[in-house]
C-alpha cells in the first residue's frame, strides 16, 4: 500500500462494470450481453443521424458545456410531469439536478449529508452495491440490514432498530430501489409505509432507475416529503448507457444543495444533447418495453416450468432466478457451474447474492439463454443419474 494513501482503502474492493466478461478463459467471440441490465437495442440509425448533426453543426468542442443543464432540465421536467399524470407546473427545472450518471448523484448525496463523521448510511442487501462501495470511499460509514429470502422485503424490524440505535454518527440516509436490483421486485406497502414513517431529519433516496419497466413511480409523494429524492437514469429504458446520464427529483432546496457540491460541467455536450434528442423522441424509444415485458413474462414462464430452478416476479428489465437447493444438490446442478456453462456459450449474466441476474433481451438472446440453460439442466440431471 502506498505510504499516502487511506489505510481503509486497501480493504475495499472496486465496482466490475462486467464481471460476465472478466476471464481467462476463451468465449465466442458472439456474446449476447445480459449482464448490465441496458436495453438490447441501440439508438434508431435517424436518431444518430439527428445526434451526429448535432455534433457537427451545433456542438463547439473548444467550448465547455452548458453547466447549468437549463434545457435538459426543463425537458426532464416536462417528462416527469406527463409520465407521472401530474400538473405540468408541479415538477419544475428547480425540482431537477442532472449528473454524470446516477453514481455521480450518489456520491453528491452523500458529500452533501454525511461527510466529517456527521453521518452514516443505511442499506438493505442484496441491492445495487454502489451506494456501499461509494459512501466506503468517501469514509462514511454504512450500516446493513436483510431481507426476507422468500420476497426480499427489507427486514423492517431491523431497519427500524438500526435508525433508532445508531449513533456517532447516526444515519443520516436511507437508500431503497424501486423495484430493487438485483432481485427485481418493487417496494411492498410496508415499506412504503415505513419510508414514509421516517424523521425529516433522514434522507430517504429511492432509485427508480427501472421505472419506465415498471411504471410505478413515488414523483407525487416528493411534495409533501422534502426529505426524499427520487433518482432516475437515461441508461436503461432510452438506450443511452454510453452517454451516461443520471438525474434525480427532489425540493428545490434539496437541489440546491446538490449544485453546490456538483463538480463543474459535469456532463458533456454530446451526452446533454444525446438526452435531449431522447427526450424529444421517446415515443419512438420507449415503444420497445411492451416487447421487453412480453419477453419477460416468456421467460420467467419458461424457466419456471424447470423443476430446479425459482424464478421472482420481476418489475424491471431483468429477471432474479436461484437454484432449489434441494432439488439442486440431488442433480448435481451448480450456480457457479450453470454461470459459467452460459459463459462458454456466449451468454453473459451476472452471479450474484446467490442468484443469476438475468437481463431482458431481444428475442433471439433470450431463446438462446433459454435453450442453454435448459441444456446445462437436462445434462446435469441426466449426469446425476
Amino acid at each position: 500500500m502506498l505510504p499516502f494513501i487511506r489505510s481503509d482503502l486497501a480493504q475495499l474492493n472496486a465496482y466490475k462494470p462486467h464481471p460476465g466478461s472478466d476471464t481467462t478463459a476463451a468465449v465466442p467471440t458472439q456474446l449476447d450481453r445480459l449482464d448490465t441490465n441496458e436495453s438490447p437495442y441501440d439508438l434508431p440509425s435517424e436518431l444518430k443521424q439527428k445526434l451526429a448533426w448535432t455534433y457537427q453543426e451545433v456542438i463547439e468542442t473548444n467550448r465547455y458545456p452548458d453547466g447549468g443543464h437549463e434545457a435538459l432540465k426543463n425537458a426532464i421536467a416536462q417528462y416527469v410531469n406527463e409520465s407521472a399524470g401530474l400538473s405540468t407546473s408541479l415538477c419544475t427545472a428547480d425540482n431537477i439536478s442532472v449528473g454524470n450518471g446516477s453514481d455521480e448523484l450518489i456520491r453528491s448525496l452523500l458529500i452533501a449529508t454525511c461527510l466529517q463523521g456527521e453521518g452514516s448510511i443505511l442499506v438493505a442487501n442484496p441491492t445495487f452495491s454502489m451506494y456501499g462501495i461509494l459512501a466506503k470511499t468517501l469514509g462514511i460509514p454504512v450500516v446493513t440490514v436483510s431481507r426476507n429470502p422468500s420476497n426480499f422485503e427489507i427486514d423492517l424490524n431491523a431497519a427500524q432498530s438500526a435508525i433508532e440505535n445508531t449513533q456517532h454518527p447516526p444515519i443520516r440516509v436511507v437508500f431503497v430501489v424501486h423495484p430493487n436490483s438485483p432481485t427485481a421486485n418493487p417496494l411492498t406497502s410496508s415499506e412504503l409505509a415505513w419510508i414514509k414513517s421516517l424523521s425529516e431529519q433522514v434522507l430517504v433516496v429511492i432509485d427508480e432507475a427501472y421505472f419506465e419497466f415498471s411504471q410505478t413511480t413515488l414523483v407525487n409523494e416528493l411534495a409533501q416529503r422534502p426529505n426524499w429524492i427520487i433518482l432516475r437514469t437515461f441508461s436503461k429504458a432510452f438506450r443511452l448507457a454510453a452517454m451516461r446520464v443520471g438525474y434525480c427529483i427532489a425540493h428545490p432546496e434539496a437541489i440546491a444543495i446538490l449544485e453546490k457540491v456538483r463538480l463543474p460541467y459535469n456532463l458533456p455536450s454530446f451526452s446533454i444533447a444525446a438526452a435531449l434528442i431522447a427526450l424529444q423522441n421517446r415515443q419512438i424509444l420507449l415503444d420497445s418495453i411492451p416487447q421487453t415485458l412480453n419477453e419477460r413474462t416468456k421467460l420467467i414462464a419458461a424457466l419456471s416450468q424447470q423443476p430446479a430452478l425459482q424464478v421472482i416476479d420481476s418489475a424491471a428489465n431483468f429477471i432474479f432466478v436461484r437454484l432449489k437447493p434441494e432439488i439442486a444438490d440431488s442433480q448435481n446442478i451448480s450456480l457457479k457451474h450453470l454461470h459459467q456453462h452460459l459463459k462458454n456459450q456466449g451468454t453473459l449474466i451476472r452471479e450474484i447474492s446467490g442468484g443469476l441476474r438475468i437481463t431482458i433481451g431481444t428475442p433471439e438472446e433470450n431463446l438462446r439463454t433459454l435453450n442453454r440453460i435448459q441444456a446445462y439442466l437436462v445434462n446435469s440431471h441426466t449426469n446425476s443419474l
